[in-house]
């Protein structure tokens, strides 16, 4: 039975809080030992390609086109006929994947040319950007085959393993850079090593999970399978309609690389800090409902099903509005705290800091495109997110051409470009939501105006709080380590307190998000197997 969202929730965000903060510890490292100069702008870009591709095929759409998939096959078929579903269609990801790396490794001069087309006009940055790819391509295999993997664990109710992986990779990053780096020609080639060797890893750490839940399987392709020709058939909407926030973060970079030298950095670390909230909370609350709301679909009762979602959107409002206010207001002590270090000055802070605020305007369209797309691929509709997504990236494209022309010698450009990426997820949710009103498949419930309200004076009374120490950035610039990190906590602590208290003064308790009941066992795919 399909039982603990909140349960599901806190073990993948709890762990993913973990990895996210090995993750900055991570940046804060490669900040201090690299800077933000032409090695670790070659190395983003490294690292975003094959990055980039296995968010939208493997975990972007492979999984949320054979969740519900596996999920009708868990609920319908026998053990020995889901097993068959899980070794034909890793088999031919896996693949599939295998000829996409060779083919990126050998082409890695054209992908660069494709991806960063500003690099070719310095033959050192854009050599170095491709021999950090051809080392860094192999990752997609790996971390492809760990996504399958989590798909199937996830289907299970079983979070925690995929939730802990990336730990592993900012581990192997972390000691690449501290440790490593003398051992190469280039010290940022350590880094490159270190991210494949982390996609071996983190395959392996799932292995014993599969295996317990008697669906460890030996991969085989095969496109005859009448399972993954219905995954293939899916994936094919579903690579755009899951993927618009990667193609425009893409897209940041690749018109970044026309910008003052250090904007794909500013770009990066900023993005970086606005993926914390959005993995902790967002990639967490989109990967539990989805399992959820396909095993609702498959059982055939659409009020759950809608109770469900505005579940969900009703701690987005609660938990991105808090997040969004305070990631602006403390853009630049964040950056300052977590960054200032080595090559990384204060310059770079003071840059990095207006681009985090342009993309955390768009942090409630990044976390609802996560909540509301299982509300569609859930029911196998995989052709609504393409109209939404190609709608959004057209104003993403539009808006940062034309900052780039507008803006490309001032040191503004990234923040432009932020700004139109934010717009752009806006864009995207809006009609994501709209979409399932319209069909009925959403009807809020009661009491959303009267939250609206209470969640509006909380955030406005946070940002009071906040807004004093957070204007006298050059006292933050100038603080010692150990100052900057005991003040940061200390206000997003006095924060978050004058938040939670204003919203239990106004009337908001516990009881309001609970979570709704779950589907009967033989609605949720237990007869299977």
């Amino acid at each position: 039975m399909v039982t603990g969202l909140f349960r599901h929730i806190f073990t993948f965000g709890s762990l993913t809080f973990v990895s996210r903060m090995l993750g900055l510890a991570r940046d804060v490292i490669i900040a201090g030992v690299f800077g933000s100069g032409a090695q670790t702008d070659a190395f983003i870009v490294a690292f975003k390609i094959p990055n980039f591709m296995r968010r939208i095929t493997a975990e972007g759409a492979f999984s949320q086109a054979f969740v519900p998939v596996l999920t009708d096959y868990r609920t319908h078929s026998t053990h020995r006929e889901v097993r068959a579903l899980i070794a034909y269609s890793a088999g031919t990801l896996g693949l599939a994947l295998a000829l996409v790396a060779a083919l990126g490794m050998a082409a890695a001069p054209a992908v660069v040319s494709a991806f960063a087309p500003g690099f070719s006009d310095d033959p050192e940055r854009f050599g170095l950007t491709v021999d950090l790819l051809r080392v860094t391509f192999p990752y997609i295999l790996f971390i492809s085959l760990v996504a399958c993997a989590g798909a199937v664990l996830h289907t299970c109710n079983r979070f925690a393993s995929f939730a802990f992986a990336p730990v592993l990779l900012n581990a192997a990053m972390i000691g690449a850079a501290l440790w490593a780096t003398p051992w190469f020609e280039e010290p940022i080639m350590a880094l490159a090593v270190a991210v494949t060797v982390a996609g071996v890893l983190q395959l392996l750490l799932q292995l014993p999970f599969l295996h317990r839940e008697g669906l460890l399987v030996w991969p085989r392709p095969s496109l005859r399978h009448p399972g993954v020709r219905r995954v293939a058939k899916l994936m094919g909407p579903a690579v755009i309609g899951s993927s618009v926030m990667q193609v425009n973060l893409l897209v940041d970079t690749i018109l970044a690389s026309f910008l003052i030298t250090g904007s794909v950095s500013w770009l990066y670390f900023s993005d970086r800090l606005v993926e914390f909230p959005l993995g902790v909370f967002g990639i967490a609350l989109g990967t539990v409902l989805l399992p959820r709301l396909s095993a609702e679909h498959a059982g055939s009762e659409p009020e759950r099903f809608s109770r469900t979602l505005d579940w969900g959107l009703r701690l987005v409002l609660l938990v991105v509005a808090p997040a969004t206010a305070g990631l602006i207001v403390l853009a630049g002590p964040i950056l300052a705290t977590l960054f200032q270090y080595g090559a990384f000055g204060p310059e770079d802070v003071v840059a990095a800091s207006w681009s985090l605020a342009a993309y955390s305007l768009g942090l409630f369209g990044f976390v609802l495109v996560k909540v509301l797309t299982p509300g569609y691929f859930s029911r196998e509709d995989m052709k609504t997110p393409v109209y939404c997504a190609v709608a959004a990236v057209a104003v993403n494209l539009v808006l940062s051409v034309s900052a780039v022309w507008a803006l490309h010698e001032t040191p503004y450009g990234h923040v432009a470009l932020a700004a139109a990426t934010a717009a752009s997820a806006t864009v995207n949710s809006a009609l994501l939501f709209t979409g399932l009103v319209r069909r009925g498949v959403y009807r809020a419930g009661s009491g959303w105006l009267r939250l609206i309200g209470q969640v509006a004076v909380a955030t406005a009374l946070m940002v009071a709080v906040l807004a004093y120490p957070a204007l006298r950035l050059e006292a933050w610039l100038e603080a010692g380590v150990a100052m900057r990190v005991a003040a940061l906590a200390a206000v997003v602590l006095a924060g978050g307190g004058v938040y939670f208290a204003t919203l239990y003064a106004l009337g908001v308790r516990p009881r309001q998000f609970r979570e709704p009941p779950a589907p009967a066992p033989e609605a949720a795919g237990e007869s299977g197997g």
